[in-house]
């Protein structure tokens, strides 16, 4: 019985510690990461499940810094930026990432409406885009951010759904094992585009923003961490390491499935999130299906704030206004203004016949072409003392950094070559 208390107490005690890093980690694998991870598993079987392993080290340190500058600053990578460097970099900055970001929330809103239509065929998508839309605006306008997190953290469980479907269905492991330790290439168009969308999905750079603002805002409700100390410092690593692994791990299952079930029987392009849902009924039956739709629908309320929230905490940082998913609306109008009209703007997407698929792998893309960029940056900032103090990068921090910066720049590159091959 002491036993029992003692491991119960460790796992509540860690999941008091778990926080913004895993909620990054989870809003990663939002219907965009979903969209990708099942066109790549359709798209290639299981050649592309050796990026997981590859993904996990590189993101968990990327996210590591972006902690440490909230950390550190106690303000966010805008606000830093526009401190400490020229106004051009900022700028540089938001013209690569508001494009990405609005047309992720709309595909994730898309995707969303497209699933539940799919489980209540009577009511059209585009009337539950709407519905989930307003549910959104009201939850991040009514909630403080410390509810906020909490209801994001239980939904980042919606996840483990995925890791579930996988035990449903007939893989052959072998081959699994197979294709995660002994990379696959494939020299086309076709591969390096699902590859640079994958790296773009799982090191996003909307979430460098995020991370590093939450980590501030955290600082900002607990006086307590006000002080940056070692074991602070190690609390914030865990989180982010706890978060960008069940990220991965996710992300892995999601290829895995849709290469077992969609590639086999030789369904190999997804139009949809939807589709990709619904393809999996006949093959392995209603409860698959229904726990891919659902963890859809979940990922995407988790995901969505994160989104808005990070186009928000831009533009307010790099303008002046008062920000903070902790105030209120008169208190905020400026940032709250800037998160319902990005939902809004994200929700028309709906009505252009954009396709969802196409907009989520491309906002993936995006995101694989413009990570580079960002990371420089925030490499830059980490190693400036003038910034962050005894708090400077070490060794093996950049050593990832480097190695995600010239991964990334070099499968950009491929894609941009056999664009024109």
């Amino acid at each position: 019985m002491n036993g029992f208390s003692t491991l119960s107490a460790r796992i509540k005690k860690t999941w008091r510690i778990l926080g913004p890093g895993l909620i990054t980690g989870a809003s990663d694998d939002d219907p965009s990461g979903i969209a990708t991870y099942s066109q790549a598993g359709a798209g290639f079987g299981f050649a592309t499940l050796w990026t997981a392993l590859i993904t996990f080290p590189l993101m968990a340190a990327v996210q590591e810094m972006c902690a440490r500058i909230g950390m550190v600053t106690q303000e966010g990578l805008t606000a830093t930026l526009k401190k400490k460097y020229p106004v051009s970099i900022l700028y540089l900055m938001a013209v690569f990432s508001f494009p990405a970001i609005i047309l992720n929330i709309g595909a994730d809103i898309q995707g969303m409406g497209a699933v539940a239509n799919l489980l209540m065929p009577r009511i059209p998508s585009f009337v539950f885009s709407i519905l989930f839309t307003i549910l959104l605006v009201y939850f991040m306008i009514r909630f403080p951010y410390r509810k906020l997190a909490a209801a994001l953290k239980w939904l980042c469980l919606s996840l483990l759904l995925y890791v579930v479907v996988p035990f449903l269905v007939h893989a052959d492991w072998m081959e699994v094992l197979k294709s995660t330790f002994l990379p696959t290439l494939h020299f086309n168009k076709t591969f390096f585009e699902i590859l640079v969308a994958i790296l773009g999905t799982t090191i996003s750079p909307y979430l460098f923003f995020w991370q590093a603002t939450m980590e501030a805002e955290d600082i900002s409700q607990n006086p307590k961490k006000i002080i940056v100390n070692k074991r602070i410092l190690d609390n914030m690593k865990m989180d982010i390491d706890f978060g960008m692994l069940f990220s991965n791990v996710v992300m892995f299952f999601i290829i895995l499935t849709t290469g077992a079930v969609l590639y086999k029987a030789g369904i190999t392009q997804i139009d949809s999130v939807g589709q990709a849902a619904k393809a999996l009924e006949p093959l392995t039956g209603k409860l698959t299906y229904l726990l891919f739709a659902v963890g859809v629908i979940g990922t995407g309320f988790l995901a969505i704030p994160v989104l808005a929230g990070s186009l928000s905490y831009i533009l307010a940082e790099t303008f002046g206004w008062k920000e903070g998913l902790d105030k209120k609306f008169h208190q905020a109008k400026g940032f709250y203004i800037t998160l319902i009209v990005s939902l809004i703007v994200g929700l028309s997407l709906e009505f252009l016949g954009i396709s969802p698929i196409h907009a989520l792998i491309y906002t993936a893309v995006l995101y694989g072409l413009t990570a580079p960029v960002m990371i420089a940056i925030i490499m830059h900032i980490c190693n400036n003392k003038k910034v962050m103090g005894e708090f400077t990068n070490k060794k093996w921090s950049n050593v990832l950094g480097s190695t995600t910066l010239v991964l990334m720049s070099a499968a950009a590159v491929a894609l941009v070559y056999f664009q024109f091959k």
